[in-house]
């Protein structure tokens, strides 16, 4: 009995002393601030909470094969266009992509920042170093078990009219280098898929209207090669190159205009670039001398059309562009500038086959001023859609190079040309790259797309005959007579994309 009264006397003291914690609690509990949505700029964007900005998370998750390519580019340099064991049969890569939105209303208009950031990694190559007997190795380059490539795309403030940053060239067509495919190798157009700093203005001119002025960076995006030809070799003709690359430091920005309509029935745009051309010396000194800086220009048309009496939602998307001086703006930013590729021969006495050409903005000789590059292309896709699930897309790209007469003297003129063609073959380095292909996507659900693709590239040059190739560690190709013969490639992709 005495237990039991202690133990209810216990219980009664406990309960009296958490009703009186209980007591002390708030009645009412903090209002939570819920993250609303912001539906000035179209669906995904939400107010950060406490402010009067607006902010959109995006992005996307990628995963690829490819077949006979090189990060979707062609075999047509390198190990990958000797097409012997030291070239991959396939590859793969994996890639996460963020990017963050933010927008705010203010008295001078929209005031926006992008930022678009992507990890990826990608398998490599390998290139050949004197194997075998002589003790030496094949090496790879790549991203490594554990490593992996960490990039930028873009990253720019818009305001007022104003963008300065990093964004796409104002040049560029809104389809930049994908008029309807994955492929990157397309020429014919100036696009630049990862941007380029610049400092721009646009006037919007209503109806769908706008004219962009641009000072924008010309390295990296928009040089090819400034070859000084006094520097060439014969193994460096074979590999597309003709002479030393001989840049020098930025004097000018590249300026742009464009201008554009944007119709419910598809848009136009006309694009017109200059860019500096500016070399370092003729010698290894200063005291050498150097030629005198010499602009460039390209002009670029583009249309896309939409509604189309195919079906609903299909598109023709096209370009054109003719350049002197300013190459880039034709081969785009992912398309090589050397050429070298290898094939299979009927010749008698022939090891094998090649074609080979370079690609160059100018070139020039000790003493002398610079000879300016003229290039002309087009590119262009046609996507049909079949349902709302799938379409299918057909492609082309064509690119034409011409050197005038004054640089193929220097060029077919030097000794090192002289030593690597046979008797009887001609030297002409004007070239014409040209790439087909077809894509297929499958939407089986909102944001997931899987699609295939194939696509066959050309290299058509003007030399003619034979050479007496030097031989390459880095190809495993040895010394030996080889025709001169224009060369294609097949490759191909499979792409699974998950964007959110």
């Amino acid at each position: 009995m005495k237990l039991t009264k202690s133990l209810i006397l216990g219980s009664a003291a406990l309960f009296a002393s958490v009703g009186a914690q209980a007591a002390d609690l708030p009645v009412k509990a903090k209002a939570v601030e819920y993250v609303k949505i912001c539906s000035l700029y179209g669906a995904g964007f939400y107010y950060v909470p406490g402010s009067d900005t607006c902010i959109k998370i995006g992005g996307y998750l990628r995963a690829d094969v490819t077949a006979h390519s090189s990060e979707f580019l062609a075999y047509n340099s390198g190990s990958g266009a000797a097409n012997n064991r030291l070239s991959n049969y396939f590859g793969m890569r994996s890639r996460g992509d963020l990017n963050i939105d933010t927008r705010t209303a203010t008295e001078y208009g929209t005031l926006r920042t992008y930022a678009d950031v992507v990890y990826t990694w990608t398998t490599g190559s390998v290139s050949g170093a004197g194997t075998g007997l002589t003790g030496g190795a094949t090496t790879y380059s790549g991203d490594g078990v554990a490593g992996g490539s960490l990039g930028t795309y873009l990253a720019f403030v818009q305001f007022a009219g104003f963008t300065i940053g990093h964004a796409i060239s104002q040049f560029s067509a809104p389809w930049t280098n994908y008029p309807a495919n994955l492929f990157d190798g397309l020429p014919g157009g100036g696009g630049t898929v990862i941007g380029v700093n610049q400092f721009s203005y646009t006037f919007d001119l209503g109806q769908g209207m706008q004219f962009s002025l641009s000072a924008q960076d010309q390295t990296g995006n928009y040089q090819t090669n400034l070859w000084n030809v006094s520097a060439i070799t014969s193994a460096g003709i074979a590999g597309g190159a003709y002479g030393a690359s001989d840049f020098g430091g930025t004097r000018a920005p590249d300026l742009v205009a464009m201008f554009r309509v944007d119709q419910a029935w598809g848009l136009f745009q006309a694009s017109f670039a200059a860019h500096d051309n500016i070399s370092g010396y003729y010698g290894q000194y200063e005291t050498s001398g150097h030629p005198d800086n010499k602009w460039g220009w390209a002009g670029q048309l583009a249309l896309s059309i939409k509604n189309i009496p195919t079906g609903p939602g299909d598109t023709i998307n096209i370009q054109g562009v003719y350049t002197n001086g300013a190459s880039r703006y034709n081969f785009q930013e992912y398309t090589s500038t050397s050429y070298s590729m290898f094939g299979g021969t009927g010749l008698a006495g022939a090891y094998g086959s090649i074609a080979f050409a370079g690609l160059s903005d100018a070139v020039f000789v000790a003493g002398s001023g610079m000879q300016l590059t003229t290039t002309y292309g087009m590119n262009g896709g046609y996507t049909h859609n079949w349902n709302p699930n799938w379409n299918t897309s057909i492609y082309g790209a064509y690119a034409a190079v011409r050197y005038n007469g004054t640089a193929k003297g220097y060029i077919c003129g030097s000794a090192a040309m002289g030593a690597l063609l046979t008797p009887g073959s001609t030297c002409n380095p004007d070239f014409n790259l040209s790439v087909i292909g077809t894509k297929t996507t499958w939407t089986p659900v909102s944001r997931l797309a899987i699609s295939g693709e194939v696509n066959y590239e050309r290299l058509n040059q003007n030399y003619s005959g034979s050479i007496a190739y030097p031989g390459s560690a880095a190809t495993a190709k040895p010394p030996a007579i080889y025709q001169i013969k224009d060369q294609g490639t097949f490759s191909g992709t499979i792409r699974l994309i998950r964007a959110f």
